[in-house]
């Protein structure tokens, strides 16, 4: 079946760990056999395993923080050099295009030309992409937003894990700040959709007061099952869903089963992809239909098979996905609608026409 994920860090990947997504998972784990780092020898994504997986479209990111109090490959000193990395990764899906080996989408009408190519000939048709960005500090100030626009971004979040130069995200308190504010004033206009992933409670609840165009949540899972700020409240999904959004379930095994301790739990039976399922099937009961809930999986998002459910060895295991439904009783249609419909009809509803 057809697939839309709204959530792969592929330039970061590419950028930082010196991956070649044109090789196959299998190659990549042996290129980086021996390495000790988090994530290493153990990816799930390449190009021909998003081909295999039948992903057509991926929402792909652009990631690099400058206030997060963390120190990693993606945090740097200031907005000017942070924009400079993030350019950088936009500059490696640019080439990746130029190549032949994806496509970016900026429009409806690029989608569905898109979507009309991959269903005749999957086999040769570029992966689609659509450009989002993981937490604002790339954008260096209001007027550089409509730079970001011109280059195809569509989608944005504020915050990553930590403040950011315009919100408090995940395990930090706070909420929007004033340039925070300015930026969702400016977003009203242009047509952007707010990501609410990664906002704590806070500075979701301010921040979907202030922005009242689009909303998705394109890779959070539900504190109904999961305690934590990291998932979405059902009064959050709620906001979401009454917006028309899609909230896409995510592979990171933290945020699929509770008590799993990153770097100490290992995958083992009591987190499996029937346990990411319930959380697909959670929004859908919220929802009270199938409308609202899709694919977001964050896979080998600054991690591995080290840190997803025990069954999962790549994103094809997506494939497995649509039986696991169908025997909790959903329909074909609905089942289609979570693969990828939700997705399509959301990107046709907020994607400038041309």
């Amino acid at each position: 079946m057809i697939v839309v994920d709204s959530h792969l860090d592929i330039a970061m990947n590419a950028f930082y760990l010196d991956r070649d997504y044109r090789k196959s998972v299998q190659d990549i784990r042996q290129d980086e056999a021996g390495m000790d780092e988090k994530g290493r020898g153990c990816g799930t994504v390449s190009f021909p395993e998003l081909r295999r997986t039948e992903i057509a479209v991926s929402f792909c990111t652009v990631l690099a923080r400058t206030k997060s109090g963390q120190k990693s490959l993606i945090d740097f000193r200031t907005q000017e050099i942070a924009t400079a990395h993030a350019q950088g990764e936009l500059a490696y899906y640019r080439e990746m295009q130029r190549q032949g080996d994806i496509r970016m989408i900026a429009t409806a009408t690029e989608l569905n030309q898109h979507m009309a190519e991959w269903r005749a000939d999957p086999d040769n048709t570029p992966l689609g992409m659509v450009l989002t960005m993981e937490g604002a500090d790339p954008v260096v100030d209001l007027d550089q937003l409509d730079w970001w626009w011109d280059q195809g971004l569509r989608a944005l979040s504020l915050a990553h894990y930590g403040p950011s130069e315009y919100a408090h995200g995940t395990e930090s308190l706070g909420g929007l700040t004033d340039r925070g504010k300015a930026l969702l004033e400016k977003m009203n206009g242009m047509g952007f959709v707010l990501d609410v992933s990664h906002f704590n409670d806070q500075s979701f609840w301010e921040g979907v007061e202030i922005f009242q165009g689009p909303l998705w949540a394109s890779h959070n899972n539900c504190r109904a099952l999961v305690p934590g700020d990291r998932q979405l409240t059902d009064d959050m999904l709620k906001v979401v869903i009454e917006r028309d959004g899609v909230i896409g379930s995510v592979l990171d095994a933290w945020m699929v089963v509770p008590n799993w301790e990153r770097g100490v739990t290992l995958p083992d039976e009591n987190c499996t992809m029937e346990h990411f399922v319930d959380h697909i099937d959670h929004v859908c009961q919220v929802a009270g239909n199938a409308n609202h809930a899709a694919i977001g999986t964050d896979l080998d998002g600054g991690y591995g098979t080290e840190q997803t459910p025990s069954d999962l060895d790549t994103i094809y295991d997506l494939q497995r996905v649509p039986e696991k439904l169908s025997k909790r009783g959903y329909t074909d249609a609905d089942i289609e609608k979570i693969m990828h419909g939700n997705w399509l009809r959301m990107l046709n509803r907020v994607l400038p026409a041309e």
